[in-house]
């Protein structure tokens, strides 16, 4: 018996999540075909731009609504997180009786279904790496609709705007065949040993209440924060250098390629980094908690790399990242683009 319940956390995050804007059908078949198209339309100039051999034949994009992405994600959850659960409970000693396997796997199966409905909402694509399946570029059709509404911009324009980045993703993945291995298994790694014993539980629950303001002030990394020993921070450290190489070169692509192919990305990204700034206060305060401010804090850090080694060395220097593990770059070298310079290129 499974002590997370996974499908009772699609069924909660399903529940809860809001269907997104209210279109027709029409409007809906004419939105998802002008996404798959700008998702064709990006794979020409991310290559070019990003300078990374990727295989010739790729799927086609997959446009979902919220509740198909909570599915995919929640699978992929499972995949990845499984080795800690069966850690937590070999860890005990003591295997539950069925009814409190059932009971805790509903439990567990909420929290993680109310948090993937939370993030279903912000989400506007990705590309899922699936540990355990077949990965596939996803777009979140509702999201895309909805936020080019709110921000006033060209709908079309933005629909390109996002597929360069989520396009910058796959190639990432498919021209370097072994990131995924390393990802899932850095993932996993680090999950297991984040995973928590009883006593450490303990004293997890008696720091909560004294440290829920640092939680939820600003520059939180979450409440991963709570139970991270010193040596268990640098994996996280080492793990978070490489999110943010993949999500700030992303958007270094995704606006290099922009303005022979967006005509209104300036507009476009001085929007979107502004919305990123004036979330409301329970918006705000949420995201601190699940970390995602610290994910916002990826794209500029991982920017600022991509921009600082590419001006030292080129685009095609820069690529050398994408060589082997070695070559990616370690926590210091983000803030320090000139240290990697010389410790790859030396």
């Amino acid at each position: 018996m499974a002590y997370v319940d996974w499908e009772f956390a699609k069924t909660t995050g399903r529940a809860l999540v809001p269907a997104g804007p209210v279109v027709s059908p029409a409007e809906a078949r004419a939105e998802v075909e002008a996404i798959r198209a700008a998702a064709r339309g990006a794979r020409q100039p991310v290559a070019e731009t990003a300078r990374m051999q990727t295989p010739p034949e790729a799927p086609e994009a997959l446009v979902v609504d919220r509740a198909t992405w909570i599915g995919v994600n929640v699978d992929s959850m499972a995949a990845l997180l499984e080795p800690a659960v069966e850690h937590i409970v070999g860890s005990r000693g003591v295997t539950p009786g069925p009814a409190a396997q059932a009971l805790g796997g509903k439990v567990t199966g909420a929290e993680a279904g109310a948090m993937l409905g939370f993030m279903a909402t912000k989400v506007l694509g990705q590309y899922d790496i699936a540990p355990q399946g077949t990965p596939a570029l996803l777009l979140v059709a509702p999201n895309i609709m909805a936020v080019a509404r709110d921000l006033g911009v060209d709908p079309a324009d933005f629909r390109r705007w996002v597929c360069m980045h989520e396009e910058t993703h796959r190639v990432q993945f498919t021209a370097t065949p072994w990131l995924r291995d390393h990802l899932v298994d850095q993932a996993r790694t680090l999950a297991v040993d984040l995973a928590p014993d009883q006593e450490r539980l303990q004293e997890i629950a008696s720091r909560v209440t004294e440290r829920l303001p640092d939680l939820f002030a600003e520059g939180s990394t979450g409440i991963t924060e709570l139970f991270v020993t010193p040596e268990q921070r640098e994996q996280l450290a080492r793990l978070t250098a490489v999110m943010s190489l993949l999500e700030g070169h992303a958007d270094v692509v995704m606006d290099d390629v922009g303005p022979a192919h967006i005509p209104s990305v300036e507009d476009i990204r001085r929007k979107f980094t502004q919305r990123r700034k004036g979330a409301g206060a329970p918006d705000r305060l949420l995201r601190r908690l699940l970390g995602l401010e610290a994910k916002m804090r990826q794209y500029r850090d991982g920017a600022e790399f991509v921009r600082g080694v590419q001006a030292e060395v080129g685009v095609d220097g820069f690529n050398a990242v994408w060589t082997s593990p070695d070559t990616l770059p370690q926590p210091r070298e983000i803030a320090d683009p000139k240290a990697w310079v010389r410790r790859v290129h030396a």
